[in-house]
């Protein structure tokens, strides 16, 4: 679906006088695009920034890596020059989001849904690749863990081995991204939640008791096993390389362009390569996005040209630049679609 605050039937008064005030500012302080956001869409988002900067009379976009969290929070602050006009997302826009948003005067946002990453678990290449079910993952990860029908103690594992008879006699040590990052999201969403729910008696407490089973089956623990490396994906893959005993988690694109030092688990069975992500089959993949502020096209220069550039089968296609980069296309239906609606709503018929 495509979204729109108003869609979410958030509804916040705003009057053309205050958003004619506002973006004066903006007309006359800036005339760069600036993008916060998602470090997964990061990469992507920059290559974009760079071809559009070079092909276009337009300024390159100023494009930072801030986490989807943070990212939404800056974009969310209000509108005018301070703040953002483009963030980039690994997770869709939360409820909670679009209201801040609204409430800040921040009624119309473009949703533009780029293609799909997959979440690896990777360790260095000095070392054996590990053979995970999403199970094991959560039994290595959570907080509490069951202990018999209806019952839960805090985790006591240690290794690999006390997850999984087959796993290695290794410390379960793990680097990830902290809570701000849409990789975490969907981490505990897409890996946490699939192994949590493996267990019959915790899948049926999702119908009786929402908000337990969200907090057993999404909360990670924090007795140093899993330790938070910060929003740099480049700097886990070099923790990794240091720490061989290590596994890390990032996205796809990261493990693509860092081939020759780390590699990813296989995870029910499935590795996670460009093509099983593409097809569904690797359990741990998600849609990535940017979300534009309308009111601020037109007054920013660039923006409908930059949105262009992005949903150009040039760069998000099959055989686009970005797939280079690792990004795992839509298919030719759900592309044309999408760049239909991003045509429509932010009027790039030109």
């Amino acid at each position: 679906m495509f979204l729109k605050t108003r869609v979410l039937a958030v509804a916040v008064a705003v009057t053309g006088a205050v958003v004619a005030v506002s973006m004066a500012g903006v007309a006359q302080a800036r005339d760069q695009i600036k993008i916060v956001g998602s470090s997964t869409v990061y990469p992507f988002a920059t290559v974009v920034a760079e071809k559009f900067g070079k092909s276009t009379p337009f300024k390159t976009p100023v494009v930072e890596s801030t986490g989807s969290g943070g990212g939404l929070k800056l974009f969310c602050a209000g509108v005018g020059d301070r703040h953002p006009d483009i963030t980039n997302a690994s997770r869709r826009i939360k409820k909670s989001e679009v209201k801040r948003c609204a409430k800040n005067g921040i009624t119309d946002i473009i949703e533009v849904k780029v293609g799909y990453d997959g979440i690896v678990m990777a360790n260095s290449k000095k070392t054996e690749v590990f053979t995970l079910s999403l199970k094991d993952v959560f039994l290595a990860l959570a907080r509490d863990i069951p202990a018999g029908e209806g019952k839960t103690i805090a985790n006591p594992y240690k290794t690999w081995k006390d997850v999984n008879a087959s796993l290695p006699d290794t410390r379960i040590e793990v680097l990830g991204p902290p809570p701000t990052s849409g990789t975490r999201d969907a981490f505990v969403e897409l890996a946490m939640e699939g192994g949590c729910k493996t267990f019959k008696w915790i899948k049926a407490m999702k119908k009786k008791n929402k908000k337990a089973y969200k907090s057993l089956c999404h909360t990670i623990r924090e007795d140093g096993t899993y330790i938070e490396a910060g929003e740099n994906d480049n700097l886990i893959v070099q923790k990794l390389n240091a720490n061989p005993k290590a596994l890390g988690i990032f996205g796809y694109s990261f493990l693509d362009q860092n081939a020759d030092k780390v590699q990813g688990s296989v995870i029910n069975g499935q590795k996670p390569t460009f093509e099983n992500i593409a097809d569904g089959k690797y359990p741990v993949s998600r849609p990535l996005f940017f979300y534009v502020k309308k009111d601020h096209i037109g007054v920013v220069p660039g923006i409908k040209e930059y949105m262009a550039e992005f949903t150009n089968d040039k760069a998000w296609g099959e055989e686009g630049y970005l797939t280079d980069k690792g990004l795992i296309p839509m298919s030719d239906e759900e592309r044309a679609d999408w760049n239909g609606k991003v045509k429509t709503l932010a009027n790039l018929n030109m």
